[in-house]
C-alpha cells in the first residue's frame, strides 16, 4: 500500500479510530504507527520527535495502543469472552460495555445471548 501527501494530526490524549473500506490504508498506517516498519519517505512524528527516535517495543507498550482486525475469542460464552479484559466484572458491566461497543443489540440475536458458546475464533459465530 502507498500512502501519499497523507497528514492528520491526533490531539494528545485523545482515542481514534481508523475505519475505512478494505484496502483503503488502515492496516497500513497502524504498522507504521506502532513501527513494524518505517516510512520509507515522510515521516511520522510524536510531540514534533520522529517516530524512528523512540524504542518500538516502548512505544507499542506505552504510547500507541491497537486492536487487530483479527477477533480473538475464546471457546466459551459471549459474556465469558467479553469479561476477559475485566475478569471481575459484573454481568451488567459486562453488558454495558457491549452496549458501548454497539454490539449488545446483535448478542440480543442469539437464542442464549450472553450465554451463547462461541467456538474459538469465533467459528461458531458470523
Amino acid at each position: 500500500m502507498v500512502l501519499e501527501n497523507f497528514n492528520f494530526t491526533i490531539p494528545c490524549g485523545k482515542t481514534v479510530a481508523l475505519v475505512g473500506p478494505s484496502g483503503s490504508g488502515k492496516s497500513t498506517l497502524c504498522s507504521l504507527l506502532v513501527r513494524f516498519y518505517d516510512p520509507i519517505n515522510g515521516q511520522i512524528t510524536i510531540d514534533g520527535k520522529d517516530i524512528r527516535k523512540f524504542n518500538a517495543t516502548w512505544l507499542r507498550s506505552n504510547v500507541i495502543g491497537m486492536i487487530n482486525q483479527e477477533p480473538t475469542l475464546f471457546s466459551t460464552t459471549i459474556m465469558e469472552n467479553i469479561r476477559f479484559g475485566k475478569p471481575d466484572a459484573t454481568d451488567a458491566e459486562v453488558m454495558e460495555a457491549a452496549k458501548l461497543a454497539m454490539a449488545h443489540d446483535f448478542i440480543q440475536l442469539f437464542p442464549d445471548g450472553y450465554r451463547t458458546v462461541v467456538g474459538e475464533r469465533g467459528v461458531t459465530v458470523s
